[in-house]
C-alpha cells in the first residue's frame, strides 16, 4: 500500500524526452555524470560520461553490453582515454604475416594444434635409433599439416585461435597469405565472434557448416608501447572499444568498475527514457506523500505507513552523513522546502547546503529508482516474515526416560 503510492508519487513527477534527441542525451549526461560522481572518475566525470553516452547511444536501444569492450592499457592520464569504433584484440601479429588485411573473413577457433601428441602424463616413447625420432616428427608434422589444409578450405584470410599455433601452423599460414593470431583470452575470441558474426569452430571437417565472422579491414595500431589489432566495420555495427588510459593497473581496474556501473544504468535508460532529479529528492517527495496516506488510513496500518516514510527519509540523512555533514540539520531544512510547491530541492554534498537539483544537474534512471523502492519492499515483507518464523516458541521434546 506505501510503497505504490511512493511509486505513484514518483510516476507524478517523472520526466520524459524521448521525443527529443538533443534533450534525451542531455538527461543521460546528467545520469552518467551523477553515477560517475562518487567514483575515482569524479574528476573527469564529463570526460568519461560523453564516452559512456557515446557507446551506448550506438547500442540503438539494446542492452547487450558484450558489444562495448573495454581494454585497459597502463600509461598516460585517465584523460587519454578515448572510445574507438570497431574490435581491438589485444594481441600482436606473428612475423612474416600481412599487417594490414580488406575484407576480412574470419575463422574464430578453439582448436588444438597440437592434437596428436602424447599427452598422458607420465607416458615414454621409446626408440632404438634417431630415425625412428625423426620419423615421428615427421608424422606430427603432417598431422598438423593436414589441420591446416582444413582450416585453408574454409576460404578465410584471417585465423584467431583461443589455444596455441605453434611455430610450424604458424609458418604454413603465413606462407598462405593468412593472418593467424593465437592464444587470445577466451572472453576476447567469444567477444570477436559476436561482433564480427561468426561463431567459434572446434572442428573444421565440413566448411559449409562454420559461421564465418567478417569485417572491412584488420589492422595493427599502436595505443602507447603496445601493438594491438584492430577490427573496423564489423558485422555488429555498434560494437565498439573503450580504452581506458591510466597511471597504474589499481587505477586502472577501479575506472573499469566506475564505468562499467555508468553504461549498465545508461542502457537501461535508453529502454526506459522516464527520469527523476537525484540528490535524496525522490526519497523526500515520496515520503511526503506517503505521510499523508497514513494520515488519512485508520488503525494500526498507519503506524506501518509512518515507519515506510521514515525508511524513505533514511537516504538523504545518508547522503548528508557520507558527505561528513550534519544530517538532522540539512533533513529538517529539505522537509521544510518540500512542503512549497514545484520543489526541486535536494542535498548539494559539494556546498554542504540544501541545493536545486534541477539546476545542478543532478539526475537519476525512473527505472534504477523503481527497482530499488520494489525491492526494499519485498526485502523488508520477508524479513518480517522470517522474523516471525525464528521467534515462534520451540518445541518441546518429548520426556523419552
Amino acid at each position: 500500500m506505501a510503497a505504490e503510492c511512493a511509486r505513484n508519487a514518483l510516476l507524478q513527477r517523472v520526466v520524459d524526452n524521448k521525443e527529443n534527441a538533443e534533450k534525451f542525451k542531455s538527461d543521460l549526461m546528467k545520469i552518467a555524470m551523477t553515477t560517475l560522481s562518487s567514483k575515482i572518475l569524479s574528476q573527469d566525470k564529463e570526460h568519461f560520461a560523453q564516452l559512456a553516452v557515446d557507446a551506448v547511444m550506438r547500442l540503438k536501444g539494446s542492452t547487450n553490453l558484450e558489444a562495448i569492450q573495454i581494454i585497459k592499457k597502463p600509461g598516460g592520464s585517465l584523460k587519454d582515454s578515448f572510445l574507438d569504433e570497431g574490435f581491438i584484440l589485444d594481441k600482436k601479429i606473428g612475423l612474416g604475416q600481412p599487417k594490414r588485411i580488406e575484407n576480412a573473413k574470419i575463422l574464430v577457433a578453439n582448436t588444438a594444434m597440437d592434437t596428436d601428441k602424447v599427452k598422458i602424463y607420465g607416458a615414454r616413447v621409446r626408440v632404438d635409433s634417431m630415425s625412428k625420432v625423426a620419423e615421428i616428427e615427421g608424422a606430427e608434422k603432417e598431422k598438423m599439416r593436414e589441420k591446416v589444409k582444413k582450416i585453408l578450405g574454409h576460404g578465410i584470410n584471417c585465423f584467431v585461435n583461443r589455444q596455441l599455433i605453434y611455430n610450424f601452423p604458424e609458418e604454413l599460414f603465413a606462407d598462405a597469405g593468412i593472418l593467424a593470431i593465437e592464444h587470445a583470452d577466451f572472453d576476447g575470441i567469444e567477444r570477436l565472434a559476436l561482433v564480427t558474426g561468426g561463431e567459434i569452430a572446434s572442428t573444421f571437417d565440413n566448411p559449409e557448416s562454420v559461421k564465418l565472422g567478417h569485417c572491412k579491414l584488420i589492422e595493427e595500431i599502436m595505443i602507447g608501447e603496445d601493438k594491438l589489432i584492430h577490427f573496423s566495420g564489423v558485422e555488429m555495427g555498434q560494437a565498439c572499444t573503450i580504452v581506458l588510459r591510466g597511471a597504474s593497473h589499481h587505477v586502472l581496474d577501479e575506472a573499469e568498475r566506475s564505468l562499467h556501473d555508468a553504461l549498465c544504468v545508461l542502457s537501461q535508460t535508453v529502454n526506459d527514457t522516464r527520469v527523476l532529479l537525484g540528490g535524496g529528492w525522490p526519497e523526500m517527495v515520496m515520503a511526503k506523500e506517503v505521510d499523508e496516506l497514513a494520515r488519512k488510513t485508520p488503525g494500526k496500518k498507519s503506524h506501518a505507513i509512518e515507519a515506510f516514510s521514515r525508511a524513505l527519509v533514511a537516504i538523504p540523512t545518508i547522503i548528508a552523513d557520507n558527505a561528513g555533514l550534519d544530517s538532522a540539520d540539512l533533513v529538517a531544512k529539505l522537509r521544510a522546502e518540500h512542503h512549497k510547491e514545484g520543489c526541486n530541492a535536494g542535498i548539494d554534498v559539494i556546498s554542504g547546503s540544501v541545493g536545486d537539483m534541477a539546476e545542478l544537474g543532478i539526475s537519476e534512471a525512473f527505472k534504477v529508482k523503481q527497482a530499488v523502492l520494489l525491492s526494499a519492499t519485498e526485502a523488508a515483507e520477508m524479513i518480517l516474515r522470517v522474523d516471525e518464523i525464528i521467534t515462534c516458541a520451540p518445541r518441546k521434546r518429548e520426556d523419552r526416560m
